[in-house]
């Protein structure tokens, strides 16, 4: 415990959150995670396939379906989690080699103090995506089952913040339990909608009322967008991992696997029922499908279901908000998923679900020149690079170069992909900025 966190917090405080940490086990916000402490591959593996597989992936690809036909929606899906294989891989590869969060990383590569912009910019918006899944979980179980919105959003908040209170032990319980349901339900649904009608209908399904209105550029990055920020963070997660290896087995099992899966259901779904002008995010998804065969024991699973299956994502953005606020402010993890969590149900109850398209839109802007940078740096630049001044321009000029092409992308040619752009830009523009520098070497 450093001298500035003691002058921070109370001696109290500080003492009850040593000894939770005893007893829960550390979270190592402000040092890499050491050996002794790393975690198997399995459990690695499940905190990472817990995250994507998920009511809200499923929802996406009821979108995408809808919005390019069910074969087109395919591509997109298979390409977007390809990218995010080598992206999510690379960066959680860097957090299992160097056993640090991505606070630490982005240290190095944005300054001890630069970074703090980074590192904010994303524990806020991954935050905001608690906020959304919160309020999608208040919205869903209300609208469902004629119970108070807000009221039901205060309940999964509370739940939510618990398992992320207990840490990366309690990402991998709910994981095991999430996983499963999902398999298991998924392929219920999958298999029953499917068997009113047949594969070439589904394969040939052209999009909502029979009209393709989402080109592929933009749905590669609402593929993308969907977890570019916790891919971003993978670090959080990754430098858990007792070797690369374990990191790469780990990061797959989310992307491709556990992703595609999870938008696989919904769009077979909406492909196969056909339904005009469906609603992914009001009855036309998995949890209604359930609830809509009238099976008492089934709509009691599918409640229990989306509190679990929706509890994991929200913890997983809620731990990765809060490792990144703690390191800001040097605090402690668990404190900031209370205080975080505690912001996230307000903005829930306020229905900032309802934005969710437009959030992807701004994540697929601002967030892939972050990691883009990293990675650049990381792997090209400036190898086995430590922490070594307080700034560095040349990460921000490049990240105010991909997010302003992604910018003119969004609104002047929506053909095309943000995130992709986004992404490519930063990291060139970083790279020859750095090489006309003079630094590819020394910077």
């Amino acid at each position: 415990m450093t001298t500035t966190e003691k002058h921070l917090e109370p001696e109290a405080l500080e003492h009850i959150e040593e000894e939770i940490d005893h007893a829960l086990g550390g979270e190592y916000e402000h040092e890499p995670v050491p050996a002794k402490a790393r975690r198997s591959m399995f459990s690695v593996t499940m905190v990472w396939m817990g995250f994507p597989m998920i009511i809200t992936g499923a929802m996406t690809g009821s979108i995408l379906v809808l919005g390019m036909g069910f074969s087109s929606a395919l591509t997109a899906m298979i390409i977007g989690n390809l990218i995010m294989l080598v992206y999510v891989g690379l960066l959680g590869q860097l957090g299992a080699t160097k056993g640090m969060n991505f606070a630490l990383l982005a240290s190095i590569v944005f300054g001890r103090k630069g970074y703090v912009f980074a590192s904010g910019l994303l524990s806020t918006l991954l935050l905001g995506w608690y906020a959304v899944q919160t309020g999608i979980t208040g919205a869903l179980v209300s609208s469902t089952y004629d119970l108070n919105y807000v009221v039901m959003t205060l309940i999964a908040g509370a739940l939510y913040i618990g398992v992320t209170f207990v840490g990366v032990k309690g990402l991998h319980l709910i994981g095991m339990i999430s996983v499963p349901l999902f398999v298991i339900l998924g392929l219920f649904v999958v298999g029953d909608a499917a068997s009113t009608t047949s594969w070439d209908a589904i394969m040939s399904y052209p999009g909502n009322n029979g009209v393709a209105t989402m080109s592929m550029g933009v749905g590669l990055t609402v593929v993308i967008a969907l977890f570019i920020d916790a891919g971003t963070v993978s670090a959080d997660f990754n430098r858990w991992a007792k070797d690369t290896k374990s990191s790469w087995v780990a990061t797959f099992s989310a992307f491709p696997f556990a992703n595609l899966a999870a938008m696989l259901v919904g769009g077979i779904m909406t492909a196969a029922l056909a339904v005009p002008d469906a609603n992914p995010f009001g009855t036309d998804n998995m949890f209604g499908y359930m609830n809509n065969m009238q099976m008492t024991w089934l709509s009691v699973l599918a409640f229990l279901f989306l509190y679990v299956n929706l509890g994991s994502v929200c913890a997983h953005c809620l731990y990765n908000a809060a490792t990144g606020w703690s390191r800001i402010l040097r605090s402690h993890m668990r404190l900031f998923a209370v205080i975080l969590g505690a912001i996230g149900i307000v903005i829930a109850a306020t229905n900032v679900w309802a934005f969710f398209i437009q959030w992807l839109s701004l994540l697929g802007i601002l967030v892939p020149p972050i990691g883009a940078i990293i990675l650049v740096d990381q792997f090209l630049v400036r190898k086995n690079s430590e922490i070594d001044r307080d700034w560095r321009g040349t990460a921000f000029i490049a990240w105010a170069c991909g997010s302003a092409v992604a910018f003119v992308v969004e609104w002047y040619l929506p053909h095309l992909s943000t995130a992709i752009s986004a992404g490519l830009v930063g990291g060139v523009a970083y790279y020859l900025i750095s090489t006309l520098s003079g630094k590819t070497a020394t910077a």
